[in-house]
């Protein structure tokens, strides 16, 4: 499959204040993913902290659009979701990121949809709830029909890449149209990229790999660390699909 403006090879960094923007700028990332951390969970950022770190930087920023924990929400929450986007909007964000799985953990196509349509055409990415739906093929099928959506981060498995990498892989291999919309996640491991490029996932997205120690609380985004993975997977790409990865 050649690349396209949608495959490209993509590099997504989170966020959480300012100098994590400026960062990944200097690093040559090509988007950012601007989220409050609440545990191991990302969460909506303040209107205003979201304004700080749009104008600390040049890069297309998406937010993103979760209030609480669990993978549902209800019609109070949705409609304050539905009044930050304005809000976001507002300050020249780019896009979304969220995702919504039923009790019975496929994707709440009713729910995303109705989010999808309040976002006054921007686009939006589903996030890593997609690995807690019980059938990824059937969650991907579901995807595919909502509108606005170009992209999900997936690393394969709740327990990411680790132990999810297979299964993400055969799934891209299988449907081209998924890998040109999934964004490899998750604790991504170097090794990780070859073969994902390889079965046409050029689009990552980068959390604690890119801060010093790995740490979310202690270091900022380093720029030296965001250009290592960007050099990585452009040398994946230039390499070649049809190649082994292994090789050269």
């Amino acid at each position: 499959m050649p690349l396209t403006a949608q495959t490209s090879p993509s590099v997504e960094v989170v966020a959480l204040q300012a100098a994590d923007a400026e960062a990944a700028e200097q690093g040559q990332a090509d988007r950012l993913h601007v989220a409050a951390l609440a545990g191991a969970e990302m969460r909506t950022l303040e209107p205003a902290a979201v304004s700080v770190i749009v104008r600390a930087t040049s890069l297309p920023v998406r937010v993103t659009l979760r209030l609480s924990d669990g993978f549902t929400t209800q019609g109070g929450e949705l409609t304050r979701l539905g009044g930050l986007v304005t809000d976001y909007l507002s300050l020249g964000v780019e896009g979304f990121v969220f995702g919504f799985l039923t009790r019975d953990l496929d994707v709440d196509v009713e729910i995303c949809a109705a989010l999808a349509d309040s976002l006054a055409g921007a686009p939006w990415t589903f996030d890593r709830t997609f690995d807690s739906a019980l059938d990824a093929r059937r969650a991907w099928r579901q995807l595919r029909t909502l509108p606005g959506l170009d992209s999900i981060h997936t690393a394969g498995s709740v327990l990411g890449p680790a132990t999810g990498i297979e299964d993400l892989l055969a799934l891209a291999e299988k449907d081209p149209a998924f890998a040109a919309t999934a964004v490899a996640a998750g604790d991504l491991r170097t090794e990780d990229v070859p073969w994902l490029v390889q079965a046409g996932i050029t689009r990552i997205h980068l959390g604690a790999s890119v801060r010093p120690g790995g740490s979310w609380l202690k270091a900022h985004v380093d720029a030296a660390f965001v250009r290592a993975w960007r050099l990585l997977l452009d040398r994946a790409v230039d390499h070649g699909r049809g190649q082994n990865p292994l090789v050269g």
